[in-house]
This record gives C-alpha cells, sequence and structure tokens, in this order.
C-alpha cells in the first residue's frame, strides 16, 4: 500500500506561526471586578454570590456615598436652613 500522508504539506505549523494574538482587547468591560464585602477576593462587578466565601453579594446606595466630607456638611447646613427659614414664616 502506498502512504500518501507524507507527500501532502504540513500548512497547521505555517498557520499556527503567522497568527499572532493579540492580549488588547476591548471586551474588558465585561471583566470588571470588585472587592467582596464578604472576605474580600475579586469577584465580577455582576456576580450574584462570591465563588470564594459562598455570600450573597448586596449593593446598597446611599445619596451620600462617595462624596467628600464638606459635601456632606455642606448639604446637611443646607438642609437646616431650609427648615429654619421655614419655621420662622
Amino acid at each position: 500500500m502506498d502512504d500518501d500522508w507524507g507527500d501532502q504539506d504540513d500548512d497547521w505549523d505555517d498557520a499556527s506561526e503567522e497568527e499572532e494574538w493579540s492580549d488588547d482587547s476591548d471586551d474588558d468591560v465585561d471583566n470588571i471586578v470588585v472587592p467582596c464585602p464578604s472576605c474580600g477576593a475579586d469577584i465580577y462587578e455582576d456576580a450574584v454570590r462570591c465563588p470564594i466565601c459562598g455570600e450573597y453579594v448586596t449593593r446598597t446606595h446611599s445619596a451620600w456615598e462617595g462624596k467628600p466630607l464638606w459635601w456632606v456638611v455642606l448639604g446637611v447646613v443646607g438642609m437646616l436652613a431650609v427648615i429654619a427659614a421655614l419655621t420662622a414664616l
């Protein structure tokens, strides 16, 4: 029997050498990680449960969260001024 497999070109090695994979992908938006509130492990931002500790991830949103202290003080003073002005009428 004649073995014709040896006569064919091996294109598999040539194709893999020509292709280069780039690490610069724009898909990183889906891979944002944040620390777990319970154990501190890195988890995906949209995760429901932490894969390390198993705790459910709850997110609290406050109007004052992330604001500098002077902003909070200014807001409280402003609310007190409005209350004082309304009670004086």
